[in-house]
Protein backbone atom coordinates (compact mmCIF):
# COMPACT_ATOMS: atom_id res chain seq x y z
CA UNK A 1 0.00 0.00 0.00
CA UNK A 2 1.49 3.38 -0.75
CA UNK A 3 0.04 6.65 1.30
CA UNK A 4 1.56 9.73 0.33
CA UNK A 5 1.45 13.13 3.00
CA UNK A 6 1.42 16.05 0.91
CA UNK A 7 3.40 17.49 3.68
CA UNK A 8 6.38 15.28 3.19
CA UNK A 9 6.54 15.62 -0.52
CA UNK A 10 9.04 18.08 -1.28
CA UNK A 11 7.83 21.69 -2.71
CA UNK A 12 9.70 23.09 -5.49
CA UNK A 13 9.23 26.08 -8.37
CA UNK A 14 8.09 24.54 -11.62
CA UNK A 15 9.12 25.36 -14.99
CA UNK A 16 5.56 27.53 -15.09
CA UNK A 17 6.51 29.14 -11.75
CA UNK A 18 3.66 27.48 -9.72
CA UNK A 19 5.06 26.16 -6.49
CA UNK A 20 4.69 22.54 -6.81
CA UNK A 21 4.60 19.26 -5.32
CA UNK A 22 4.69 16.06 -6.77
CA UNK A 23 2.25 13.61 -5.19
CA UNK A 24 2.19 10.53 -7.48
CA UNK A 25 5.11 9.73 -10.34
CA UNK A 26 5.09 6.31 -11.63
CA UNK A 27 9.56 7.50 -12.21
CA UNK A 28 9.57 8.28 -8.97
CA UNK A 29 7.15 6.16 -6.80
CA UNK A 30 7.54 2.65 -8.19
CA UNK A 31 4.29 2.57 -9.28
CA UNK A 32 2.17 1.29 -11.98
CA UNK A 33 0.50 4.10 -13.29
CA UNK A 34 0.89 5.91 -16.44
CA UNK A 35 -0.29 9.20 -15.19
CA UNK A 36 1.27 11.36 -12.91
CA UNK A 37 -0.61 13.72 -9.93
CA UNK A 38 0.95 17.49 -8.31
CA UNK A 39 -0.26 19.62 -5.83
CA UNK A 40 0.12 23.71 -7.07
CA UNK A 41 -0.21 26.59 -5.71
CA UNK A 42 0.04 30.26 -7.03
CA UNK A 43 0.08 33.36 -4.95
CA UNK A 44 -2.02 36.01 -4.63
CA UNK A 45 -1.78 38.52 -7.60
CA UNK A 46 0.15 36.08 -9.94
CA UNK A 47 0.11 33.18 -12.77
CA UNK A 48 1.84 30.93 -13.92
CA UNK A 49 4.29 31.30 -17.41
CA UNK A 50 2.63 30.36 -20.61
CA UNK A 51 3.27 26.34 -21.15
CA UNK A 52 2.16 23.57 -23.47
CA UNK A 53 2.54 19.97 -22.48
CA UNK A 54 2.80 17.09 -25.39
CA UNK A 55 0.25 15.62 -23.26
CA UNK A 56 -3.42 16.35 -21.95
CA UNK A 57 -3.47 17.91 -18.15
CA UNK A 58 -6.81 18.11 -16.00
CA UNK A 59 -6.50 20.99 -13.25
CA UNK A 60 -8.87 20.16 -10.20
CA UNK A 61 -9.63 23.20 -7.88
CA UNK A 62 -9.26 22.94 -4.49
CA UNK A 63 -9.39 26.57 -3.26
CA UNK A 64 -9.22 30.24 -4.70
CA UNK A 65 -10.70 31.49 -8.01
CA UNK A 66 -8.58 32.47 -10.93
CA UNK A 67 -9.27 32.89 -14.65
CA UNK A 68 -7.46 29.72 -16.93
CA UNK A 69 -6.32 30.37 -20.62
CA UNK A 70 -6.19 27.52 -22.91
CA UNK A 71 -5.16 28.76 -26.60
CA UNK A 72 -7.43 31.62 -27.79
CA UNK A 73 -10.10 30.94 -24.82
CA UNK A 74 -9.96 32.35 -21.08
CA UNK A 75 -12.65 31.37 -18.69
CA UNK A 76 -12.86 32.19 -14.88
CA UNK A 77 -12.46 29.26 -12.54
CA UNK A 78 -12.80 28.33 -9.03
CA UNK A 79 -13.35 25.81 -6.14
CA UNK A 80 -14.30 22.33 -7.19
CA UNK A 81 -14.62 22.85 -10.90
CA UNK A 82 -12.12 20.84 -12.90
CA UNK A 83 -10.36 22.19 -16.13
CA UNK A 84 -9.34 19.62 -18.86
CA UNK A 85 -6.18 20.92 -21.05
CA UNK A 86 -5.61 19.10 -24.59
CA UNK A 87 -2.23 18.04 -25.68
CA UNK A 88 -0.74 20.63 -27.46
CA UNK A 89 -2.28 23.64 -26.22
CA UNK A 90 -0.59 26.52 -24.92
CA UNK A 91 -1.91 27.55 -21.13
CA UNK A 92 -1.37 29.27 -18.00
CA UNK A 93 -3.78 30.23 -15.13
CA UNK A 94 -4.23 33.54 -13.14
CA UNK A 95 -4.87 33.59 -9.99
CA UNK A 96 -7.56 36.29 -9.28
CA UNK A 97 -8.62 35.57 -5.82
CA UNK A 98 -7.78 37.23 -2.82
CA UNK A 99 -6.14 34.06 -0.94
CA UNK A 100 -3.93 31.26 -3.10
CA UNK A 101 -5.23 29.41 -5.84
CA UNK A 102 -4.32 25.95 -5.01
CA UNK A 103 -5.09 22.73 -7.51
CA UNK A 104 -4.22 18.95 -8.55
CA UNK A 105 -2.60 18.21 -11.70
CA UNK A 106 -3.03 15.46 -13.11
CA UNK A 107 -0.90 14.82 -16.48
CA UNK A 108 -2.03 11.48 -18.65
CA UNK A 109 0.29 9.84 -19.74
CA UNK A 110 3.05 11.15 -16.66
CA UNK A 111 4.50 14.29 -16.97
CA UNK A 112 8.02 14.32 -18.08
CA UNK A 113 9.97 17.49 -18.66
CA UNK A 114 11.17 16.66 -22.45
CA UNK A 115 7.16 16.81 -22.92
CA UNK A 116 6.70 20.44 -21.52
CA UNK A 117 7.93 23.69 -23.53
CA UNK A 118 7.67 27.04 -21.43
CA UNK A 119 7.51 30.28 -23.06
Amino acid sequence: MLIRDLQKCTEFIAGDKTILREILHPDKAGIDTGYSLAHARVKQGESSLPHRLKTSEVYYILEGKGVMHIDNESSEIKKDQAVYIPPGAVQYVENKGEGELVFLCIVDPAWKPENEEVF
